[in-house]
């Protein structure tokens, strides 16, 4: 099991239900296979530079625990879900 950190941005024009429906659909998929220790919200912050017509976005931070071959699929879910704008995911060494 790696450590890793994913950090999605979410469009500004859902409402903070949705983030956290989001944010818990996410959680749930990474349990799975692993172990999220922490899923931190960071609110709405402005973008450096205009992402697919947004200056702003929600921020949310997972640092979790999993297997490699989970990633694949969490980032196929990031990309389907339309009201996800950005994602990176990074493998986080100690």
């Amino acid at each position: 099991m790696n450590k890793y950190e994913s950090i999605i941005i979410i469009n500004p024009s859902v409402d903070e239900e949705k983030v956290k429906e989001l944010t818990t659909k996410f959680t749930d998929m990474i349990n799975k296979d692993g172990k999220v220790e922490k899923a931190d919200n960071l609110g709405k912050k402005k973008l450096a530079y205009p992402v697919k017509k947004n200056a702003e976005g929600y921020y949310v931070v997972f640092n979790f625990t999993a297997n490699p071959s989970i990633i694949a699929e969490l980032e196929r879910n990031y990309r389907i879900t339309d009201d996800v704008i950005k994602f990176m995911t990074i493998n986080v060494n100690e």
